[in-house]
């Protein structure tokens, strides 16, 4: 009998293994039939999503489609058209990959249910880590709660070889047999972004993940990662985060192509922070939405006042003075991504200049990443935030000027993203402020003092007695 292969945050065909079970499992049972089948109900509210971020995921099933020759079928409710359509199609088995985040082991768990009481069985095949979560433990048999030791014990296990595609495999649309012509299920997923000056924008899918990684090798910034994956004003880093987070490569066929360069196990190193926190979150399911150090939430923040609020308002739309700041924080509005250095100052000038909790930030971000992670994002946040596992001390509050001088050392990253500045050369534009003419194109002055709010955090701090 044919089989279903449900794809979600796996949009690709080599280094596959759950698919390879669907297509193992179809020649077995008949003419090796699949039929692949992506679903918006699978995302939260994808709808009110921005729109870039809602184009990346288009982008990344269009790519699929491509792939397997148009016959990607595009559903409102994967799980309701499955149930309702598996006896036309003599369906007895649906595949997916394990998830490991709390939204989606529940979304399972109660598709699990569904399926069984409609009389068919859910596969669930590896997922998209070189290492599941919750298999790198201690001797004893616990989790690491940090990053240094986690990563020793996760290297002996993460280095497994790529496999290829199943041969003999036939993919399908749903309605090919069904003598059916619905308009549900486009050949082509063009148009399905909601806002067409977004279409273009975001380039996705496990050839162009391919493309991009030999290019990060070829131009040189593989060999240079150590040094420059910290500067926001070149171009050091993978640009392969979109890729991962929609499963357009598997890490394991990353680690496999790397030697044992500093460089290279640098880059290795921040693969496996997305696994540590993908590990964290395994155990800590509420950690996605809470403090993974409970005391914090005793803090004194400042949201829903009057004064905090605006501060949110204007760190949201990149007007809070702070060059650095505002760059990323329009980055972010323009390209639906950010330079993970920014990430981390952006961060912490939300929470310990601004005394916003970190979920504030972690919400707007999910609106906008196109690489989006549920784990990384938490988590990253948390670290900043001083509050997580394996956290930069809360004490530890980024300078948002020092920050600019040392990885926007000529303030080319400014200056793109902030068209206020393009009149200051050099490094004077991350302080405008001290130019007669700095602020003269309608850029802000400082909405905050940066001296003041550090000392007025650790005051704060000193109030919960965390050390």
């Amino acid at each position: 009998m044919a089989s279903i292969f449900w794809f979600r945050r796996d949009l690709r065909l080599e280094d596959h293994p759950a698919l390879n079970l669907a297509i193992e499992s179809a020649i077995a049972d008949g003419d090796g039939v699949v039929y692949g089948v992506v679903s918006e109900s699978d995302y939260v509210s994808l709808s009110t999503l921005s729109p870039i971020r809602q184009e990346s995921m288009y982008a990344s099933w269009r790519a699929l489609d491509e792939q397997l020759g148009q016959r990607l079928s595009r559903v409102a409710d994967a799980l309701e058209t499955i149930i309702s359509r598996a006896k036309a199609l003599k369906v007895q088995k649906v595949f997916v990959s394990a998830a490991y985040d709390p939204l989606s082991v529940a979304f399972m768990k109660d598709a699990r249910q569904k399926l069984e009481a409609a009389g068919l069985a859910l596969v669930v095949g590896p997922g998209n880590y070189a290492v599941a979560p919750g298999k790198v433990v201690k001797p004893d048999g616990t989790p690491y709660r940090v990053y240094t030791p986690f990563f020793k014990a996760w290297f002996e296990l993460a280095n497994q070889e790529p496999v290829t595609l199943t041969p003999g495999g036939s993919f399908k649309r749903l309605d090919d047999h069904l003598g059916l012509d619905s308009p549900d299920y486009p050949a082509s997923f063009e148009g399905a972004a909601t806002d067409p000056k977004q279409i273009g924008r975001v380039r996705a899918g496990q050839e162009f993940a391919t493309r991009t990684f030999e290019s990060f090798r070829r131009r040189g910034a593989l060999f240079a990662y150590q040094e420059q994956r910290n500067r926001a004003d070149l171009s050091g880093t993978s640009h392969l985060s979109h890729a991962l987070a929609h499963g357009e490569v598997h890490p394991r066929s990353l680690l496999a192509q790397l030697g044992s360069s500093p460089d290279e196990t640098t880059f290795a190193k921040e693969l496996a922070w997305r696994e540590f926190y993908a590990d964290v979150l395994w155990h800590n399911p509420s950690s996605l939405t809470d403090y993974l150090q409970p005391r914090f939430a005793e803090m004194r923040y400042d949201d829903g006042t009057e004064h905090g609020e605006a501060r949110l308002a204007a760190w949201k739309a990149g007007r809070t003075g702070y060059p650095m700041v505002d760059a990323g924080m329009r980055q972010l509005l323009s390209d639906g991504w950010v330079h993970n250095r920014v990430r981390m100052i952006v961060a912490s000038f939300l929470v310990k200049d601004l005394h916003l909790e970190w979920q504030r930030g972690a919400d707007w971000f999910e609106h906008w990443l196109t690489d989006f992670d549920p784990a990384s994002n938490a988590h990253g946040w948390q670290w900043t935030a001083g509050c997580g596992t394996d956290a930069s001390p809360y004490y530890r509050v980024f300078n948002p000027i020092l920050q600019g001088l040392k990885f926007d050392p000529n303030g080319d990253y400014v200056r793109k993203y902030v068209p206020e500045l393009h009149h200051i050369d050099g490094a004077a534009v991350h302080e405008p402020w001290l130019l007669v003419d700095g602020l003269a194109k309608g850029y802000p002055a400082p909405i905050v003092d940066h001296s003041d709010e550090r000392n007025e955090s650790l005051a704060r701090l000193a109030e919960i007695k965390v050390d």
